[in-house]
C-alpha cells in the first residue's frame, strides 16, 4: 500500500503547491486528496492567545495593533514593520512557531489582492491508492464515485457558510475551504470559521502557517479562471478579507499529523477567530446573514442518511476557482485501532477541498456541521473527515470563550 497523503498545494514563489507535514506535509495537504487532508496548502499546529491580540478594522479604514501582538512578535524576534514588510517569509527551523501558544497572524493590508488569491491553488502530488485494507473491523467497503456537482450561483444564496481560506506556507501562497460556524459566546455575531487542523499547521514536522485569511463566497459568481484575469478584489471577494487573529487545533494534529499515512487524521481540524481586514464593525455571522451549528456528538454512520460535504477544489480536473459539492450515505474509515474511525463518501472532490465542512442532520434533525475534509486519494473517489468528538468540542469552547464578549 503506498501512502495516502493530505490534499492541499502551494506554489512556488506566490503560491507553491504541495501537501502536509511540515514542508512535505504541507504539499501533501494540498496536492493530493490523500489520508490526512484535503488543503491546497501547508498548515500546522493548534493556538491559544489573548483576545486583545485580536487585529481590527476601524472605521476609517486603518488597521491598529494592539500592543500585545507587537509584544508577542518582538519576543520571538519580529519586528510588526519588519514583518509586513517581508519578514514573515523567514521559515527558519527557529523562526517557524509551532508551538499553540505562539499563533500569530498580523493583518497585513491589501496582502491578498486579486491575483494572489486567484494564484493560491494546488496541483497532485505523490499518486497514492484509492483503496486503503480495514483494520480491527471498522472500516466499511471502500464507497463508489460521487461526481463533485457545482454550487449555483451566486454562492451566497446557495451556500453562504462556505469559502475560501488562502495562507503562505515556506512553498508559497495555498488554499483550503472552511465554514462559517455559530459561537455560543456570541450569538448571531459570531466570527468563528471551522476548517482543517493541516490548513493552519503543518503539524509534526512544522509550525503555523502565515498570513491566513478567510474569504467568504469567493468568486461569488462563478467566474472561470479567465474571466478572473484582472478583476478587482471586491470582485472576487464581496463579502471581505477575514484575517484569522487566532486559531487553535488538535495537539494530536500538531504531534503527529504528516504528509502520509493519514498520521493525524481522525484529529484534523481547526477552529479560528477571524477580523475584518476592512469593515464596518458587524461580525462575519451578520456579514454573510449565516452560521452553521456544530454537532458534537452526531449520529453513528448507520443512522446518517446522507453527509453534505461542499469546498473549492483545486487539483485537476478541477482549479480551485468554484464551489463543488457532493452528498453520500456515509461509511466508516478506521486508520488505527487506537484512533477514532472517521467519516467517508464518496466524492471526486480534489486537493483544496481540504477544511469544507460537511453537513448533515444533527440530533435534533436541523442541518450542522458533522466533520471537515481531511483527506482522499489522488484518483479522488472518496473523502474522509474526522468525527467530531471531546477534543474538537474543547477546541471549539476554548476560541469560543476567548473572544467571549
Amino acid at each position: 500500500m503506498r501512502p495516502i497523503r493530505p490534499l492541499f498545494t502551494a506554489r512556488r514563489g506566490r503560491g507553491a503547491r504541495r501537501t502536509t507535514s511540515s514542508v512535505s506535509a504541507v504539499l501533501a495537504v494540498c496536492a493530493t486528496l490523500a489520508l490526512t487532508a484535503t488543503a491546497c496548502g501547508p498548515g500546522d499546529d493548534n493556538a491559544g492567545g489573548d483576545p486583545s491580540a485580536e487585529a481590527s478594522a476601524g472605521g476609517d479604514d486603518t488597521i491598529k495593533i494592539p500592543d500585545d501582538l507587537k509584544d508577542r512578535l518582538k519576543e520571538h524576534g519580529f519586528d510588526l514593520d519588519k514583518w509586513k514588510d517581508g519578514e514573515w517569509k523567514n521559515w527558519d527551523k527557529d523562526k517557524w512557531l509551532r508551538e499553540a501558544e505562539d499563533y500569530i497572524n498580523p493583518i497585513i493590508e491589501d496582502f491578498w489582492d486579486a491575483d494572489r488569491m486567484r494564484d493560491a491553488d494546488k496541483r497532485p502530488d505523490k499518486p497514492v491508492d484509492n483503496d486503503i485494507s480495514g483494520d480491527q473491523g471498522k472500516t466499511d467497503p471502500t464507497p463508489a464515485p460521487v461526481d463533485a456537482q457545482a454550487v449555483a450561483t451566486p454562492y451566497h444564496d446557495n451556500a453562504p457558510a462556505g469559502g475560501k481560506l488562502v495562507f503562505e506556507t515556506p512553498e508559497g501562497s495555498a488554499q483550503c475551504s472552511a465554514t462559517v460556524v455559530k459561537d455560543p459566546a456570541n450569538p448571531g455575531k459570531s466570527n468563528l470559521v471551522w476548517t482543517a487542523g493541516h490548513c493552519v499547521h503543518a503539524g509534526a514536522k512544522g509550525g503555523w502557517y502565515r498570513n491566513i485569511a478567510f474569504v467568504p463566497s469567493y468568486n461569488n459568481e462563478g467566474k472561470s479562471a479567465a474571466e478572473l484575469e484582472g478583476v478587482t478584489r471586491e470582485e472576487i471577494a464581496p463579502y471581505g478579507i477575514w484575517w484569522s487573529d487566532w486559531a487553535q487545533t488538535s495537539n494530536e494534529w500538531i504531534k503527529t499529523g504528516g504528509p502520509t499515512g493519514g498520521e493525524g487524521a481522525p484529529y484534523d481540524f481547526a477552529v479560528m477567530h477571524v477580523a475584518p481586514e476592512n469593515g464596518d464593525g458587524k461580525s462575519l455571522e451578520e456579514t454573510v446573514g449565516t452560521a452553521i451549528p456544530v454537532e458534537f456528538n452526531a449520529p453513528a454512520v448507520p443512522d446518517i442518511a446522507s453527509i453534505k460535504a461542499t469546498g473549492y477544489p483545486a487539483a485537476p480536473p478541477f482549479d480551485g476557482e468554484k464551489e463543488f459539492t457532493c452528498a453520500d450515505k456515509p461509511g466508516r474509515l478506521s486508520l488505527t485501532s487506537s484512533d477514532p474511525t472517521m467519516y467517508r463518501i464518496g466524492c471526486t472532490m480534489t486537493g483544496g477541498s481540504s477544511g469544507g465542512g460537511w453537513v448533515a442532520a444533527g440530533q435534533d434533525g436541523k442541518p450542522a456541521l458533522v466533520s471537515n475534509t481531511s483527506i482522499g486519494p489522488v484518483t479522488a473517489g472518496w473523502l474522509a473527515g474526522p468525527r467530531f468528538g471531546d477534543e474538537a468540542k474543547g477546541i471549539y469552547d476554548k476560541v469560543s470563550e476567548k473572544f467571549a464578549k
